[in-house]
């Protein structure tokens, strides 16, 4: 078997011993879409849903889920977040809103996953809130686009 960093010479999962790491400011962006029908996309953004202000709920949501990314995935480590911010912006052309986090800390490791957790819970928190009108949702494209700091440096999706 390969030796790769969450798996012992045996092949049995550990979690990556980042002691020796130096600390250094950490940065993760990234972002998804979910697409909906028109009346849906129009109630969410005209304030009209029943249940409330549906963005500020999943903003909300989004920035919880990024605190909790180490109990959700198997093997990450609980980092200290200094900075979440979750923001929508809608794309009427296409019926969608996208979804962008950013997630910062000082630390051993990145914040990639608390950023890519944020955007998946933020939008399928606008799914939960929104299932009961239109079901067809879709969410889609969730990706990083931009991470910096540690050994590896700055990266950006080009």
């Amino acid at each position: 078997m390969t030796h790769t960093p969450h798996f012992n010479q045996a092949g049995e999962a550990i979690m990556v011993d980042v002691g020796e790491k130096a600390v250094t400011q950490r940065t993760a962006i990234a972002e998804g879409y979910i697409e909906m029908q028109p009346s849906t996309l129009d109630m969410i953004l005209k304030g009209e849903h029943k249940k409330g202000d549906v963005l500020a709920v999943a903003r909300i949501a989004g920035i919880m889920a990024s605190k909790k990314t180490s109990d959700l995935i198997p093997l990450c480590h609980p980092l200290p977040i200094t900075h979440v911010s979750v923001e929508f912006s809608a794309e009427a052309e296409s019926s969608r809103i996208r979804c962008r986090t950013l997630v910062k800390t000082n630390g051993q490791t990145g914040v990639e996953m608390e950023a890519l957790t944020a955007v998946q819970i933020a939008l399928l928190t606008i799914y939960d809130m929104c299932k009961g009108v239109d079901r067809g949702m879709t969410i889609e494209t969730v990706r990083l686009v931009e991470k910096a700091g540690g050994k590896s440096g700055h990266w950006r999706r080009s």
